[in-house]
């Protein structure tokens, strides 16, 4: 059974920027579509980046788009997501999910995730 945990959350000022990180156990990630969502308070839940289980498709919401990048290092069994020049409306619980053999499709949301992390906050504020 794949766990998952994130970690790397926090308050960092407008301009800023964070490293997300998602640890993988239980079973290699480098098998799983991977994906970072995030949720804000009275708002649905937003995918944001994911990766293909083959890593031979990435994409990204429109709203973070040159911003955020998403990273497997399957050495270390974890997903990342480097976040610059964050927004204040990038303040959200982050979670990292994963499906077997799973795809990336450029609406982010189309595709199913069977595995979830318990989420991280991220706050952008002055």
């Amino acid at each position: 059974q794949l766990q998952l945990v994130e970690s790397g959350g926090g308050l960092v000022q407008p301009g800023g920027s964070l490293r997300l990180s998602c640890a993988a156990s239980g079973s290699r990630l480098d098998s799983y579509g991977v994906g970072w969502f995030r949720q804000a308070p009275g708002k649905e839940r937003e995918g944001v980046a994911c990766i293909s289980s083959s890593g031979a498709s990435t994409n990204y919401a429109d709203s973070v788009k040159g911003r955020f990048t998403i990273s497997r290092d399957n050495a270390k069994n974890t997903l990342h997501l480097q976040m610059n020049s964050l927004l204040p409306e990038d303040t959200a619980v982050y979670y990292c999910a994963a499906e077997y053999l799973g795809g990336c499709p450029r609406s982010i949301a189309g595709q199913a995730f069977d595995y979830w992390g318990q989420g991280t906050q991220v706050t952008v504020s002055s």
